[in-house]
């Protein structure tokens, strides 16, 4: 075994790097930092498609402890936050433990060593004392399983592989999908293309985009005075608290408010198009945040363009030279993109294959019985191993509340071990099953069981049916319960 470290961080996306600073912070010094891309960022180094840009405030969508004054606008586009990723790594010197184009094939406990033994392709075997997955919620592309797609002989191009040199000029272009991604893409590929044609299976709600440039003056005070910054940023987060994860995680409690965002999104959906019959394609037919709502100013007017027709017959076939819909009727193109969003349920949870003691294989029991993580982090059979992008590990919509609660977590456990002069840790089967029971029950309160979810085809929701991604709870309970969840919920122990 030719390396043994500390710890190995798989994945080098801010969930990654976000890990490996809580685990310098620490004293782990001997960090192996593993991704399968070839550079860092996560999603935003491989997402590159045309109006990419962050959903979620910028002021909010970036570590706490590390804010950027110097956001363009107030919804980033893609590009800086891959900058911003960038300059996070180097300030924390991160890169030197960082190993590119390294794709994990999976990782195995070996209580022999008490050590994890992680193999990675075409390389030899790594050891660590510890591990942490963090390979992202959406890391997996879906490819849409269509008769017919692999004989379509045009181009076809995913969104999670973008091709930069090709012209969407003059094109007869199709896009299957209709989520946030495409919600982002359309616009821009109708003002390019030829004639665009959207395949659509669920709509999606959309509310306006409150986005402007952020004036150099602000940019100056938010450098100079970085409390002003701070400021925005809780502004930022409390709104959004209130009115998306409310709305959504608070249901039962405050169902007019969740009403009121529906309606104004339809709202909104009116203003921009007034075609009634394409208004009614356009609303879906379900609760406000069954699946993630998203931003847009344009995405609604854009099927009012001439070049532009909204196709809600489903897919029956593809030919070499367009699609057939389940009417027979054909449409001509010569370009396909697939806006078909992550598989998250067959490949993802874990995204690698972890066996742990007594050879349980993490995938396989979590589909057999439950998904389920302690406080989204840990789970029992699986000693030194922390998953970060896991069932109920969500807090809030803001990916970065995830991640620093759980850099909460890591410091407080890793911590215990110091202080105990242990190395082992293992969370109980019964502070997990507690945790798991109070998700449920949670969960209960949500739009998810309380409200009408049926026809969203949402990708929150497993194949045993639960909305096992969000954390139930405000996010000021999940930064509580990091900073603060019973040692004794863990079993800590020195190694024989």
């Amino acid at each position: 075994m030719a390396d043994t470290f500390d710890a190995v961080v798989v994945g080098a996306g801010f969930g990654g790097i976000g890990a490996a600073i809580a685990l310098k912070r620490l004293g782990l010094k001997k960090l192996a930092i593993l991704e399968r891309e070839d550079d860092l960022g996560g999603t935003w180094h491989v997402n590159r498609y045309p109006g990419l840009a962050v959903d979620i405030a910028s002021v909010t969508y970036s570590y706490s402890f590390e804010p950027n004054p110097n956001w363009s606008r107030l919804f980033a586009p893609g590009a800086e936050l891959k900058k911003y990723a960038d300059h996070v790594a180097d300030k924390y010197d991160l890169r030197r433990h960082m190993s590119f184009g390294a794709v994990v094939e999976g990782a195995r406990w070996d209580e022999a060593t008490g050590h994890w033994v992680v193999s990675v392709e075409g390389k030899p075997d790594i050891t660590a004392k510890y591990l942490l997955t963090a390979t992202g919620f959406l890391s997996q592309p879906h490819r849409p399983d269509i008769s017919g797609i692999d004989d379509f002989a045009g181009k076809v191009i995913h969104t999670t592989a973008w091709d930069d040199t090709y012209d969407l000029a003059g094109t007869k272009t199709a896009v299957i999908g209709t989520g946030a991604t495409a919600v982002q893409l359309v616009p821009e590929i109708a003002a390019r293309a030829a004639e665009l044609t959207v395949y659509q299976r669920t709509p999606i709600w959309v509310v306006p985009k409150v986005d402007v440039p952020i004036p150099s003056v602000v940019q100056k005070l938010f450098a100079r005075v970085p409390f002003t910054q701070r400021v925005a940023r809780s502004v930022s987060s409390g709104i959004l608290e209130m009115i998306m994860v409310s709305a959504v995680l608070h249901y039962k409690q405050v169902k007019l408010l969740n009403k009121g965002a529906a309606a104004a999104s339809r709202a909104f959906l009116r203003s921009q198009v007034r075609d009634a019959a394409l208004r009614k394609q356009l609303t879906p037919d379900y609760d406000f945040g069954c699946k993630r709502p998203t931003f847009s100013n344009s995405y609604f007017r854009t099927f009012t363009k001439k070049n532009v027709n909204l196709e809600t017959a489903p897919i029956d076939h593809v030919t070499a030279d367009g699609i057939v819909t389940a009417d027979g009727r054909k449409t001509e193109i010569d370009t396909l993109v697939l806006a078909t969003g992550f598989n998250l349920w067959d490949v993802n949870f874990p995204a690698v294959e972890i066996v742990g003691r007594e050879g349980r294989n993490l995938g396989q029991w979590w589909r057999e019985n439950r998904f389920q993580a302690y406080e989204g982090v840990s789970v029992p059979h699986f000693p030194n191993f922390l998953t970060l992008a896991s069932p109920y590990a969500y807090s809030g919509l803001s990916y970065f509340t995830t991640i620093e609660t759980q850099m909460a977590h890591i410091t407080r456990l890793f911590g215990a071990l110091e202080s105990r002069g242990a190395d082992t840790f293992e969370v109980t089967e019964a502070a997990n099953a507690e945790f798991l029971d109070r998700m449920t029950e949670n969960l209960a309160d949500s739009v998810f069981y309380g409200g009408s979810c049926q026809t969203s085809r949402s990708y929150y929701f497993n194949q045993h049916g639960e909305a096992a991604i969000l954390r139930p709870t405000s996010t000021r309970n999940a930064f509580v319960e990091a900073n603060r969840f019973p040692l004794s919920h863990y079993t800590i122990s020195a190694s024989r």
